[in-house]
C-alpha cells in the first residue's frame, strides 16, 4: 500500500516499517534533481518534520516525514546519483526507510486517486 502526503512525499509501508520518497509530481515540478540530503540511520523523526532536502537546477526543497519513525535505511544509491529521483522516483529513487510508530498515521494520508486529485490543483 502506498500512500501521499500533501507534502508530495509517499510512504508505502512493508509490514511494521515504511519507504520513503518524492513523488513524481514533485519531481516534475523540481526538475532534474542534483543532490539529495538525506537523514541518518537511527534518527527519530516526527510527522511533517524536515527530513530531507533535495536540490534540483531549479530550487531546493524539504522533504517532509509522511509518519513518526525511526530511520532504519537510507537508499545511498540515490546518493551517489540523485537523478534515481527523476527517473524512478517511485521505485529507485526512494531516500529512506523508517520503523513505523504509528501505522494508523497511514490512514491519515492520500491514497493514489486522492492524491491526483490534489496534485492536480496544487
Amino acid at each position: 500500500m502506498i500512500r501521499f502526503s500533501d507534502e508530495h512525499v509517499w510512504v508505502r509501508q512493508e509490514g511494521d516499517s515504511g519507504v520513503v520518497g518524492i513523488t513524481p509530481h514533485a519531481q516534475d515540478t523540481l526538475g532534474d534533481i542534483v543532490f539529495v540530503e538525506l537523514p541518518a540511520i537511527g534518527k527519530a523523526i516526527l510527522q511533517k518534520e524536515v527530513a530531507g532536502v533535495v536540490e534540483s537546477v531549479k530550487a531546493a526543497a524539504d522533504v517532509f516525514a509522511p509518519v513518526d519513525g525511526t530511520v532504519t535505511e537510507v537508499n545511498e544509491a540515490l546518493r551517489a546519483d540523485p537523478s534515481l529521483a527523476n527517473s524512478d522516483p517511485l521505485g529507485a529513487g526512494w531516500f529512506y526507510k523508517v520503523k513505523l510508530d504509528n501505522t494508523k498515521q497511514l490512514q491519515g494520508l492520500m491514497d493514489e486517486a486522492d492524491y491526483a486529485m490534489f496534485s492536480q490543483n496544487s
